[in-house]
């Protein structure tokens, strides 16, 4: 699988509509905006950010190991699904 392969699964994963539901979605960006609104002018601010992106980062490597790149399902995750490619009506054979 090529760079730009992988890099278009995970996108296809990340922007699935429904590998989360809308109300975690939107509760996901409350707690974010919530937590940079209350820690910004914390002294070490940009420290726990990095740390929280080292945390997602990991989680998501975590999670992409178990599931096999996205393709077998794995605790409860079962949106397969997102990760096949679309195909179009022009591309059909």
């Amino acid at each position: 699988m090529s760079l730009r392969d992988s890099v278009v699964l995970e996108l296809r994963v990340a922007l699935s509509r429904t590998a989360q539901p809308v109300w975690v979605r939107i509760l996901k960006w409350a707690i974010i905006i919530s937590a940079v609104v209350y820690f910004w002018h914390a002294p070490h601010f940009w420290w726990w950010v990095a740390g929280v992106v080292a945390l997602a980062a990991s989680l998501h490597l975590l999670w992409r190991t178990k599931t096999k790149r996205w393709t077998q399902p794995w605790c409860g995750w079962n949106d397969l699904a997102a990760t096949r490619p679309v195909v179009r009506r022009d591309e059909r054979a």
